[in-house]
Parts: C-alpha cells; structure tokens; sequence
C-alpha cells in the first residue's frame, strides 16, 4: 500500500505529463504569433549590457511573473518555466519538488536564488521551484536577491529581440555617461541602429554651440545642454498634450527622433519654420486614425491652446492660401493685420491642382519653374518684406481642400478669401469652401473684400458646443486686440438664460459686452451688424447635418454669401 508521499510523488509525474503538452502548445503558439516564448540567458544580458557590479539586498517575497530568465538553464524551460526537456531524470526532479509542497504557500522549500536586473530577476537556482510555483500560481516566491546594477531599464515583457535595442542603450550610455550628468533622464529606444542618430544630434549641437559661445565646447557640456535645451524643449508639449497616446509601444526618445526628422523634412519640403508639438501632430494625423479623430474634435484645438491664450499668443501661425488671382490678395493684407496683432509667422501655399496639365510637378520653390509661379512667389516675399512681416511661401500639387486641410494642421489659423461662397441649396455640398469649414481642424477666417480692423465684432450665440468655442476667442480678442463685443442670439424669448454662458465667461475675465437678443432669420445678424458698425463676426462652424443644411439652410452659407466683413469661423 502506498504511503501519502508516494501517492503525492505519482501525482506529481501525472502533472509533468500534462505541463509538458502546455510547452508544446506554447511552442506552437509563439511561432504562429513571431513572438518569443524562450527564456533569457542571463550570460548573454550581461555580456550585451555589460553587466558587473553585484551587491547583496538579502531574502524577500519576489514577483513570480517577473523572473524572465535563467543563469545556465535558459534551455531547459521556456518563459512561462514549462519543462521543455522530457527524459526520465527531468520527471523526476519536477515530480519530487511538485510533491514537496506542504501546503498552498509553498512553506517548506528554501529561498531560491537570483540575479536582479532593473525590474526583472533571472534564476541561479530554483529554475524547477519556479516551474512549480508557476503551475500553482503562486505570485510571490521567497527569493536571495542578488542585485546586479544597470542602467538600462529592463521589464518583464522584454524579448530576446529587445536585447540589441538594450545593447545599443548600455554602449550609449557608456560613451555619453548621460546617467551621471543628468540622473533623471531615460532615453531608451524601442528600434535598434537609432543612437547613432542621437549621437550625430549632440555632435552638431556641440558644434554649433562652439560657434555660438566662442570657444571649445567639451563633449560633457554639450551633452547636458543638448539635453536641457534641445531634447526637453521637444518633449515638455508633447507631455503636456498627452501625444504619446497615439504612438503606443513607443518611447519618448522614439518621438524626439521622429519629430526632428519630421520636422526638418516639412521645413525643408515648405519653407516654414515649423514647431516640434504641431509636427507631431500632422504626423499623428497621417500614422493614426485615432489621431484624426482626436484633433477634429470640436473644443481640442481650444484645449491645446489654453495655456498660450493667457501666457502668449494663439495665432503664432498663420495659414494664407493664395490663388494668384487678384482679390486673393485682399486675404494677403488681411493676414498681414493679423500677423501684426501676434507677431506671427505668415505662411502663403499655392496649390497646383493635379489634374492642370501645365503644371506636372510642383515644389516647395517655383526657381525652375514656369513664371507665373515665379512671378507669385516674388510677390508674396515682396508684400512681406514691405509689412515687415516674416513670411514664406510653398507651392504644393494637389487638391485644394485637402492640401489647405493638412497643412493648417501645421498652424493656428486659416485666412481665405471668399472668391466662391456656398450657393444655397443641394449646390452648397460641393463647394471647396464648405468642404475646408467642415474638415479644418483649425478656425478659419473668411475675407469678402477690403481690409477690416476688426475692431467692433459680432458673436453668433446659440448655445452650440461650436458657438462656446468662439466665446473663447472673442474673450481672447477682447482682452488682446481691444475688440468690442456684441453677443447676438436669435430666440423668441427675449427672456431666455441662453446667454447665461457667455455673461458668466465674459465676466470671470472683466470684458465688456452688449447682449442682444432677437426674434428672427439670419437676416436679423445682419441687421443688428448694421446698426452696432460691425466690422468682424466671431461664430461657431457648420452644426448640423447636411440634410438640414439643404432644407432648412445654414447659418454659416449665409453670411459666407451676405457679410461684407471677415467672418471668423471657429472649430
């Protein structure tokens, strides 16, 4: 008969059978997926990261899920610990410790020992307790940790692959020594052959701060500056505006390459100068749907730009579509007022439409190409040069809306001359205007004619998240340019609360403002911007379906075809 021990010892060689076929199926598994299921080889890590100082932490309670590799035993088990060798000696080594579980906490088995690197631990003895415990699932085992120092930061989803990426951080930071000069950074990559890129970004800073300073530059000094004043100032407004939420799986350093080389080839495919938080963005929206998603989203623009409504400016950027056309100059001189208000950059694009056969290719510079390019170009950089305003522009091929809507995203404002209005009726869906109101993720402002001060403004109100939007930027004017307000409502009830927000806004700021509300149509806006010298309308953009927009009409086609002065049309 057999005792409690043999019976355990029997049922303990049934197991190894079974977490055998797991290994099998896990094996199987990782080859359909490509992703590892090996353990790491502690040898290798420390080769790869170089790997030598050791001390000492003592006896504690240690994630099981977190032990990712062995010290010899690599082969033996794969990354979940299942057994993957199967001979007579291996069964019952696994059966004997399985069967010397007392009780559910493993009491009784000695502390295994094991090497701690980062956040994860390889096994230098113990490999079969934790097999066991895996199986059991225990999450803690009592370990003689033996904490071995680096640097780079490892985890416990870390892949064999992941190793060169680590390497390649180990060797940078052993040439940069950026740990000691600034303790707090981390610049891990998640894509092997990108620190020389780093590398060559700190060579040319240090370079060039030799010829700002005057002097030879040590490579420590370069390092800390290229990290304080180049590397931060790209990654503070991407922490600030949560960008990395549209990259998962990537670091920040990831996002400071991408954004750099992104940047440099947009300002040298335009002309512009371009800010490192909105090149992210244009990337985001051309990577990721979510991204195109996020940034159209009516009040995001508005978020993104709170912090410089009150700190600087929100119009550091100003888009200028130019025809070549006569009247699409008009926009020109509106602009340059603009620009002259923030002290802003004012960036001119002509659109070649691809299917003009005159023109095959367009570039970034019309040099090469035929005069009336030529001719448009010199005159925008003429016109900028004689307002004092710092200005370039691109010539692009392509399709107007789209190209308009891509690159406004670059920017903080759009400023189009109305030469085609929305007709009323079904025509209305095909207007290129309509189509860059409804898709722009930025507020545009529409010029009808001459040139206004935009002194003495309209608000359009009627309650709409839209109309709330451009509340915040008739406040912004009202405080920064001086713009008197007129908030207009049409309501039946001359008694109604719905301007109740824009009193309590206006208010909380100490602005100013004439309230008005009015039975009527859209006539009536144009009424009171007669009695009240209306030179500027602030509102919201389109709100409701098309279908509606065809019936019943829209409040935006209609001042777009009947305001005499620029309309400012927010997201």
């Amino acid at each position: 008969m057999m005792n409690n021990n043999e019976r355990g010892f029997r049922s303990a060689m049934n197991d190894f059978n079974s977490v055998r076929m797991q290994a099998s199926m896990q094996e199987i598994l990782a080859r359909l997926t490509g992703k590892s299921n090996e353990l790491l080889s502690y040898e290798e890590v420390a080769q790869k990261l170089k790997l030598n100082v050791r001390a000492e932490r003592g006896v504690f309670d240690i994630p099981v899920n977190s032990i990712v590799g062995s010290v010899g035993r690599y082969s033996d088990f794969n990354r979940s610990f299942l057994p993957l060798m199967s001979n007579q000696q291996e069964r019952e080594r696994w059966a004997r410790v399985k069967a010397a579980i007392d009780d559910p906490s493993g009491i009784g088995w000695p502390p295994i020992d094991v090497y701690k690197v980062g956040e994860v631990y390889f096994v230098l003895d113990g490999n079969h307790r934790v097999s066991v415990a895996r199986q059991e699932g225990f999450t803690k085992i009592q370990a003689n940790v033996i904490e071995v120092k680096t640097d780079v930061p490892l985890t416990p989803d870390i892949q064999p692959d992941d190793l060169i990426v680590k390497a390649e951080y180990a060797d940078f930071l052993a040439q940069t020594d950026i740990k000691s000069l600034r303790p707090d950074a981390d610049l891990s990559l998640s894509a092997p052959g990108q620190y020389k890129h780093i590398l060559e970004h700190i060579q040319v800073h240090r370079y060039f701060m030799g010829l700002d300073f005057q002097h030879d530059i040590s490579y420590p000094e370069a390092i800390t500056h290229w990290y304080d004043n180049v590397y931060l100032s790209i990654l503070f407004p991407l922490r600030e505006r949560g960008l990395l939420r549209w990259f998962p799986g990537r670091t920040e350093t990831d996002l400071y390459l991408w954004i750099s080389e992104h940047r440099a080839a947009l300002e040298s495919e335009l002309g512009w100068s371009v800010r490192p938080e909105v090149a992210m963005v244009e990337l985001a929206v051309q990577e990721n749907h979510q991204a195109e998603v996020d940034v159209n989203e009516t009040g995001q623009w508005r978020i993104n730009k709170l912090v410089d409504r009150y700190t600087d400016r929100l119009f550091q950027d100003i888009l200028l579509p130019l025809s070549g056309e006569p009247e699409s100059w008009q926009a020109f001189q509106q602009a340059v007022l603009v620009a002259r208000h923030e002290s802003a950059n004012l960036h001119g694009i002509h659109i070649v439409t691809d299917h003009n056969p005159k023109y095959p290719k367009a570039g970034t510079t019309s040099r090469d190409g035929p005069a009336e390019l030529l001719a448009i170009q010199n005159n925008f950089s003429h016109r900028c040069a004689q307002a004092g305003i710092p200005g370039s522009l691109a010539i692009e091929k392509g399709e107007v809306p789209d190209l308009i809507c891509q690159r406004a995203l670059l920017t903080d404002l759009v400023v189009l001359n109305i030469a085609h209005p929305p007709a009323p009726g079904l025509s209305s869906l095909g207007s290129g205007l309509r189509s860059i109101i409804w898709r722009s993720a930025r507020p545009i402002l529409t010029v009808p004619g001459k040139v206004s001060p935009m002194d003495r403004a309209l608000v359009a109100y009627d309650g709409s998240t839209k109309s709330k939007e451009a509340v915040f930027i008739a406040a912004y004017l009202a405080e920064r340019w001086k713009t008197a307000l007129t908030v207009l409502t049409l309501s039946d009830d001359p008694s109604s609360s719905i301007q109740d927000y824009p009193r309590d806004y206006f208010g909380l700021h100490d602005i100013q403002a004439e309230y008005i509300i009015r039975s009527g149509s859209d006539e009536t806006f144009l009424n009171v911007m007669k009695e009240r010298e209306i030179n500027l309308v602030v509102m919201g953009g389109y709100s409701g379906s098309a279908w509606q927009e065809i019936i019943i009409g829209s409040a935006v086609n209609f001042m777009l075809r009947s305001a005499e002065c620029p309309l400012l049309i927010c997201r």
